[in-house]
């Protein structure tokens, strides 16, 4: 339904309001003043958040005596305050301020509190990053670099250390496509910059590590279900246990289905003929996710399937408006079996073995006739592939002072299919059916030069039957002047390798490249972390990337069509600002704010859907004791380039959720209000689309129940 009618003002918006009337009336249609409005929103926001932090009494604990003073703490108490722990960043548990990376983790409890539905929720409040959406798939936006449709292929996924991009796109999924429910995540480690040598080539920007929960943690029978705007339900059960003979495991489903928007408004079609613009029941959403993992001894098996049918309501790639059936189907599979064992005189093996299955089917409606066709013809566009591959790794620790890993993987995608043809009529378009295979050998040595100064160094080998072979080192130089103070000296090299579909896909309207390279960075990076006492912790890092041979999806002059070329570099650099503490009370919260500069080199033209300034902030404080939690998190997004050459507004997005666990014995019950200012703003659009901005969803809620049996 098409929506000009201006939204109720909140008392933050009438403050803004008056805080804004010295500085005169704006012009008309300039945008001045949502400007203003959205940056002068997010800081009432952010400093009322920010208030109970900087109090050292919490106004929850006024029964609990005052927490001493740092000055007044023993060096063993010192010692005891919490830091948090990272296996993604070198492929065995440590501390972060030891990892040779920037890293943020999130966790269970987080997603909890703050109402978290996908992963795509839990990474848009990450220190850097945020999410872009076209009503089809969620595209992740790392330090200023984001392309509209993208696939996120320039970062490595990995769910317990298993890599989860496919071998058609690379892609990494995130939001309802990701084939794990949240309720599942143990935590999320995100690591930023590719300062491992564990990871081939989607590792470009960093690595996200889901780590999921074992048997154990669901209490033998789990069931949630929920209910949201615009007719969405979901459920899930899950089983765990640990058996006296040592076997954990845990088993679990989710359902879900969304009805979608009614009634969607897009200007770019607001003619008769296309419905005045409104797309009717055209944003459906359904999936279904199986989740299954045990251990015994040495031995891991996880196993994950997900299925997810949406419907596209934007006419993508020039179908036609208001229709149902365009819709796409992505299936994502994987068996994994991982062996551990101590060999003695220091020595380990890590040896894991997998095998994976990606589909992508696409149902495009087509109107032929304005050249003498049918008027509806269903058009199938698919992508499908398989791989099987082993990896092994090797560690010594050499007494306390170093520790040796070296490895190899090898990785056979023995099916990388893709195709395009008209059901019927039948016109087969495109087909191409190929295999590959990619060879890795690396090796990473941390090395204890003195109690206070660690230097890890890395170096690895991929080659690749599509390019041939290249090499990239990483080092990171960790110093710990005082206790609880560590700076971090980083650089990496790495590279994107061209996926199959910039390679090779040829359907009507694109070109294949065989001759792509692949995509080429430099990293270096400054990182200072601070901990203090009481869980307050500070982290401030300054990034530098000059990225090369970038490739970019452009026209063909000669033939029209588009085509994947290596064109231009861009650099991307920028400032990062965090602050977090929890007080005794169990109030927590954090702030944190980017600077992103990014820039294509040549032109010297800021990026498409690259905002110059991020803020995220959250706060939880619990109502009763540890049983009941009000938590509110907030983005903020300055504005971003449109592929158009226009700029969508910035924005600011709070959204608030209350959390209660046992307060009722066994059960878990969750209320979210989601934009909760009903804020209209819009995604910047990738190419394919007809419409320049994508609207998104104004204030939508979710209530949600479970029981633990």
């Amino acid at each position: 339904m098409r929506n000009d009618e201006k939204s109720g003002s909140s008392l933050i918006d009438l403050l803004v309001v008056e805080a804004l009337e010295p500085f005169g009336s704006p012009v008309e249609g300039t945008g001045y003043r949502s400007t203003w409005l959205a940056i002068l929103r997010a800081l009432v926001l952010v400093t009322l958040s920010v208030l109970p932090l900087l109090n050292s009494t919490p106004v929850m604990a006024q029964n609990q005596s005052a927490p001493p003073d740092l000055l007044d703490k023993s060096l063993e108490d010192l010692m005891a305050i919490q830091v948090d722990s990272v296996y993604g960043a070198s492929g065995f548990l440590q501390k972060v301020t030891e990892a040779p990376a920037s890293v943020t983790i999130i966790t269970s409890e987080e997603i909890q509190k703050y109402g978290y539905r996908t992963l795509a929720d839990v990474l848009r409040n990450v220190r850097g990053f945020y999410v872009t959406n076209d009503r089809n798939y969620s595209y992740l936006g790392v330090r200023g670099y984001g392309l509209p449709g993208d696939y996120n292929s320039r970062i490595a996924l990995m769910i317990d250390g298993h890599r989860l991009n496919d071998d058609i796109y690379d892609a990494a999924m995130i939001g309802t496509e990701f084939p794990v429910d949240v309720d599942l995540i143990d935590r999320v480690e995100v690591i930023r910059g590719p300062n491992s040598s564990l990871y081939a080539a989607s590792a470009f920007l960093g690595v996200i590590n889901i780590i999921t929960k074992q048997g154990q943690d669901m209490q033998r029978v789990n069931v949630t279900a929920e209910v949201a705007s615009s007719g969405t339900y979901e459920g899930r059960v899950s089983y765990g246990k640990t058996f006296k003979n040592g076997l954990e495991m845990l088993l679990s489903g989710t359902v879900y289905e969304s009805h979608g928007q009614d009634q969607l408004f897009f200007p770019e079609f607001d003619n008769p003929a296309n419905n005045n613009g409104i797309a009717l029941n055209a944003d459906d959403d359904e999936f279904d996710q199986l989740f299954a993992n045990a251990s015994w001894h040495g031995f891991t098996l996880h196993g994950v399937f997900g299925s997810r049918d949406k419907g596209i309501p934007t006419a993508s790639f020039g179908t036609v408006f208001n229709v149902t059936a365009t819709r796409t189907i992505d299936e994502r599979g994987y068996l994994d079996m991982q062996y551990d064992r101590r060999l003695g005189h220091g020595w380990s093996i890590t040896n894991r073995l997998y095998l994976d299955q990606f589909n992508n089917d696409g149902t495009y409606v087509y109107d032929y006739s304005a050249s003498g066709g049918p008027s509806r013809v269903l058009n199938k566009n698919f992508a499908h592939g398989k791989w099987w591959g082993d990896n092994v790794t090797f560690s010594k620790q050499i007494f306390e002072s170093q520790r040796f890993s070296v490895g190899s993987e090898f990785r056979d995608n023995f099916q990388q299919n893709q195709g395009n043809y008209d059901q019927e009529p039948f016109v087969q378009y495109f087909i191409d059916r190929r295999t590959t295979d990619i060879f890795s050998i690396y090796a990473q040595d941390e090395i204890h030069i003195r109690k206070d100064l660690v230097l890890n160094l890395g170096l690895r080998y991929d080659h690749y039957t599509t390019f041939g072979g290249t090499t990239n080192p990483r080092a990171a130089l960790i110093y710990n002047p005082w206790e609880k103070t560590t700076f971090k000296i980083l650089y990496g090299q790495a590279f994107r390798a061209p996926n199959f579909f910039e390679l090779y896909y040829a359907a009507p309207g694109d070109e294949a490249n065989p001759s792509l390279r692949p995509e080429t960075v430099k990293t270096m990076e400054v990182v200072w972390e601070q901990y203090f006492a009481n869980h307050f912790q500070v982290s401030v890092s300054g990034y530098y990337y000059p990225i090369s041979s970038l490739i970019n999806e452009q026209i063909d002059p000669l033939t029209g069509n588009a085509v994947f070329v290596n064109s231009g570099s861009l650099d991307l650099r920028g400032l990062e600002f965090a602050i977090s503490r929890t007080l005794p009370g169990g109030v927590e919260g954090a702030v944190s704010y980017s600077l992103q500069d990014a820039v294509n080199t040549s032109t010297r033209l800021p990026l498409t859907n690259s905002p110059k300034h991020l803020v995220q902030a959250s706060l939880s404080v619990p109502l009763i004791k540890q049983k009941l939690f009000a938590s509110m998190d907030l983005q903020y997004l300055s504005k971003r380039l449109t592929l158009g050459g226009q700029y969508t507004g910035a924005y600011v997005l709070p959204n608030f959720t209350l959390f209660s666990r046992d307060v009722l014995k066994r059960w878990e019950i969750s209320a979210s209000l989601y934009n909760a200012f009903n804020e209209k703003y819009s995604d910047p659009a990738g190419n394919g689309l007809v419409e320049d901005t994508i609207l998104q969803d104004g204030r939508t809620f979710r209530f949600k129940v479970g029981y633990k049996f």
